[in-house]
This record gives structure tokens, C-alpha cells and sequence, in this order.
């Protein structure tokens, strides 16, 4: 039987699992789907937006001014920042080394699909380069043809900001003779020597003294460094990544080498296993159940982890009377239950809206409480999108949280009574 079974397979998922295998126990993981990885940009946001609305220029020393249910506040900026940085050493291990300025503590101005500014902690080495605070000029190529990067507009909507840039295409007939292609199939093709010839040339006829390179992001998939790196060298210029919409060549890679390191660990991840039921034994949960083609798949473990995602992940589902509810152990919901509740009456609201501030609630060790503040069951414990007290989305929150709650549950036997 397995110490303990994870349900979701995203950041929060992932790390918990990590964490929780490192400390020897046995961990397995089942999810419905892939996780959020493969839809955000393959960066670490931490905070990146204030309450009003105003951008954060250190995280970290802004954990006090959160609400008081905040999942950082309930972690503290320390446990917050060793997370983080366990992130960093475990990503330098798989191959796909992420950066920041540690030294400040500051956040990263990275340019976005359409060209605006967006603050993230974390990035992979090739978005780090193109942080706009260094004032360097940006080069925006694209490929005639490909859908969802527009060159020309992120250089103009830079250039509005203040930022010096431009843009220039390359032609599609450079990778492939097909007509239609996929960026992830891209970011394969470019790992080939001898089309990663041909673009190093061609970015080298097009870059100027003093700039760097934007491109979008298909800079290899199991070589993304190398890649990185001949790029770098044969155009004597930095290069970096801006993530396109989704798919995420970037969030694909991140959880593909995740899983391999899980997997070299000893850690199962099963993906198409969507909860449908669980059994209990007094106030402790004793078995979650799957569906299969033909009878419920029950998965036995002495502690569980809640990692499924709040309303947009999947894991907090409602209907049109406004009713909402967590979807696998029916969990107490801060959710307002009036739909009339859940918005405010501007779209944009600085203060975002309610249903997105709402989930579990949770005490300091992060078990699913009830509104007497006791555990809902002794051995369930909850991470990432889940979790009530954030709006993760509007202040760019959500794998800041996701990585530092995953890590801290799978931390909690040292720490509390309940073994885990």
C-alpha cells in the first residue's frame, strides 16, 4: 500500500510527489488529465499584481499585506522562499535549469504573447534573457504562417511601453515543407543539427550589434538548453523564449522531465484516472476510487493529497442555481452558494471576483477544515488551485502557490503529529 496517493497531476501534484518520494516514501499519483502545465507559459509566478491592482516588484516582502486565509500566509514568506528554491535545484537536476534575481528578490518583466509586460519569480533560462528591466533591444522573430505569435504586434505594443524593439519573419520552408505545424512539432524539428544550422544562420542575417533574440517558443523539447546554447553562440547575441498561446512547448517540457525524474524515483503517475468515489473508516479516508470499463479501480494509501485544481482546473465544479462543490470528497467550499455572489458588477474588477477567491479552507497544515475549524478527515490534506483565500489568476499567484503548498504538505510528517 502507498504512504500516500496524490490526486492531480500539476505543479502542486507534481511537487508534493517529489517532495514526499525524496523523503522516502512511497507516492503515487492519479489525475483525470495533464494539469494546468501544459496550458501557462513554463514560468513561476509568485505575486505579481497587489490587491489594487498595482505590480509587485518583490514577492516575497509582500506576504504580510495578503489576506489573512492566503495560502502564503498561512506558509510564511520563509517556507515560501526555501520552496522555491528546492523548485530551482530540482529543475537544475532534470535538465531545465530556471533563474530569477534571487540576489533582489525582485521579479522578472517578461514580454507576453501580445507584447505586454508580465511579471514572473521563476523562468527557464531562455525566458529569463528576455527580461525587459535590462533595457537590452529585442528582436521579434516569427514564422510567416505559424498561428498565435504575432511579431509585429508584441514589438509595437513594446515599443508603447517604452521598450526598444522590432520585428522580422523567417519562412516556414526553413523547418518543413508542410504547410501546418504544431510549435511542439517545431521545437522537435529544431533539435535536428542540421535545421538548427539553418536557423542559426538565418537569425545571424537578421540580428543587429547589441541586440537580442526573441522567438517563439520552440527551442528544442529534450534538448532545450543545447539548443539555447548554439543558438547563443552562433549569433553572438542572447536568445530567448516568449511562450505562444496554448499549448505550452515550455509547460510540456516542465512536466515531461518532472515526470521522468518521479518515474526514475519509483513514483507511479497514472493520467486518465478520474475520481469518482472514496471509501472512509471513521474519520480517515481508506480508499479513492476510479472509473474504469468495467468496475471502480479502488486505490488503498495511508494519507491522501487534494491537488485537483479550484473552478478552472476541474476540481470545484457548480451549476446555474450557483450551487458549487469540490467534486471528489465533497469538501466545505467558501464559494458564496448565491450566484448573484460570485461577481462583482464590473468585468475588470481591480478587486477581481468572489467565486474566484473561493475553495477549501484549510488550518496551518493545510487539512480540509470544517467551519469549527477540525479536520474534515484526519489524513487529507489539500495543495495548489484547490485552496480558498486567492484569486491566483488576477495576482499571479498560481504556481508560486502550487509549488510551495505541494512542498510543504509533503513536509508536514516532520512537523505534525498526524503521521503522514
Amino acid at each position: 500500500m502507498n504512504d500516500l496517493l496524490i490526486i492531480g497531476a500539476g505543479l502542486a501534484g507534481l511537487t508534493a510527489a517529489y517532495s514526499a518520494a525524496k523523503a522516502g516514501q512511497k507516492v503515487k499519483v492519479i489525475a483525470k488529465g495533464m494539469g494546468i502545465t501544459h496550458w501557462h507559459a513554463g514560468t513561476v509566478d509568485v505575486l505579481g499584481y497587489a490587491a489594487e491592482g498595482a505590480g509587485v516588484v518583490r514577492p516575497l516582502e509582500a506576504i504580510d499585506d495578503l489576506p489573512p486565509d492566503h495560502p502564503y500566509r498561512l506558509l510564511g514568506a520563509d517556507r515560501l522562499s526555501a520552496a522555491l528554491a528546492d523548485f530551482t535545484r530540482l529543475t537544475a537536476e532534470i535538465g531545465l535549469p530556471y533563474t530569477g534575481a534571487q540576489t533582489t528578490g525582485d521579479n522578472l518583466w517578461l514580454p507576453s504573447p501580445v507584447g505586454a509586460a508580465r511579471p514572473t519569480f521563476l523562468a527557464p533560462a531562455g525566458q529569463a534573457a528576455g527580461d525587459l528591466s535590462t533595457g537590452q533591444p529585442l528582436l521579434i522573430v516569427g514564422i510567416e504562417g505559424m498561428r498565435d505569435f504575432y511579431p509585429k504586434l508584441i514589438a509595437e505594443n513594446l515599443v508603447k511601453q517604452g521598450h526598444t524593439a522590432r520585428h522580422a519573419f523567417l519562412p516556414l520552408s526553413l523547418f518543413t515543407q508542410r504547410h501546418d505545424i504544431t510549435t511542439l512539432q517545431l521545437a522537435k524539428l529544431v533539435e535536428e543539427p542540421t535545421r538548427l544550422a539553418q536557423l542559426a544562420e538565418a537569425l545571424t542575417r537578421l540580428v543587429s550589434t547589441g541586440e537580442r533574440i526573441g522567438l517563439l517558443a520552440i527551442l528544442g523539447f529534450e534538448n532545450h538548453p543545447t539548443v539555447l546554447k548554439r543558438l547563443s553562440e552562433a549569433t553572438v547575441a542572447p536568445v530567448c523564449e516568449i511562450p505562444t498561446l496554448p499549448p505550452s512547448v515550455p509547460g510540456i517540457r516542465l512536466h515531461t522531465h518532472l515526470r521522468r525524474k518521479l518515474e526514475a524515483m519509483g513514483v507511479r503517475v497514472e493520467i486518465g484516472m478520474e475520481a469518482i468515489g472514496f471509501g472512509t473508516d471513521g474519520n480517515r479516508i481508506g480508499w479513492v476510487e476510479t472509473e474504469t470499463s468495467s468496475r471502480p479501480l479502488k486505490h488503498r494509501a495511508t494519507n491522501f493529497l487534494l491537488a485537483t485544481g479550484g473552478i478552472l482546473g476541474g476540481g470545484i465544479n457548480s451549476d446555474h442555481t450557483g450551487r458549487a462543490w469540490e467534486v471528489i470528497f465533497g469538501l466545505p467550499l467558501t464559494i458564496p452558494q448565491e450566484r448573484s455572489d460570485w461577481f462583482r458588477p464590473r468585468f475588470l474588477d481591480s478587486e477581481g471576483q468572489p467565486v474566484f477567491r473561493g475553495g477549501v479552507p484549510v488550518n496551518e497544515n493545510f487539512q480540509p477544515i470544517r467551519s469549527d475549524g477540525a479536520p474534515v478527515y484526519a489524513n487529507l490534506w489539500a495543495a495548489g488551485g484547490t485552496l480558498a483565500g486567492a484569486d491566483s489568476i488576477r495576482e499571479r499567484s498560481v504556481e508560486g502557490i502550487a509549488i510551495s503548498t505541494g512542498r510543504w504538505v509533503a513536509s508536514v510528517p516532520r512537523s505534525n503529529p498526524v503521521r503522514l
